[in-house]
């Protein structure tokens, strides 16, 4: 799988998944950071070598390639992966399932407090499945891991994602909603 498209199942997940027992996310734009990591160190490995392609571009090609990522929220750096999403009030009222996009399928949803574990499975062109755990701080902030395993080469490759979240303010400004397609 490729890590643009693991990306978008995380992001996916971990949106749409975030609602634990009585607690809602508030309304308007959201940042989300994660980091992966992985037994033998491949997806460390495999984010170095993105982030070294990046780096190696010319400079109006990294231009455009920062602009295209910039119109989907995401920001690529030291520190993990980071995404901007809005989400409308009208998402935020509804329950995680569904809010569900794309190939995601979240199932076995148990909340207790303010802590949900779920499980999941992707039907991308490889399989992506499985577990993970979101803690709601507040309405506006959560911490989650997620044990993750894909299909690659015929391979399973197993990796674990560190995330948290944080409520940026009610105006979504230029980000577009959850579902919504890109800007242009």
């Amino acid at each position: 799988m490729t890590s643009s498209r693991l990306i978008a199942a995380t992001l996916t997940l971990t949106v749409v998944t975030g609602v634990a027992h009585a607690q809602t996310q508030a309304p308007g734009l959201w940042e989300h950071t994660f980091r992966m990591k992985s037994p033998g160190g491949e997806m460390e490995k495999a984010q170095a070598q993105m982030q070294a392609q990046l780096d190696a571009m010319p400079p109006e090609q990294r231009k455009q390639m920062d602009a295209m990522m910039k119109s989907r929220g995401v920001t690529m750096g030291a520190q993990g992966t980071t995404a901007k999403f809005c989400l409308t009030k009208e998402q935020a009222a509804k329950p995680p399932e569904a809010r569900m996009t794309g190939d995601c399928k979240p199932a076995d949803i148990k909340r207790s407090g303010n802590t949900m574990s779920y499980k999941f499975a992707c039907t991308t062109p490889q399989q992506v499945n499985g577990e993970g755990q979101l803690t709601y701080v507040s309405d506006k902030a959560y911490t989650g891991t997620a044990n993750v395993t894909t299909q690659a080469q015929g391979q399973a490759r197993q990796m674990t994602m560190e995330m948290t979240g944080k409520w940026l303010g009610a105006d979504c400004g230029d980000v577009k909603p959850l579902g919504a397609p890109p800007s242009k």
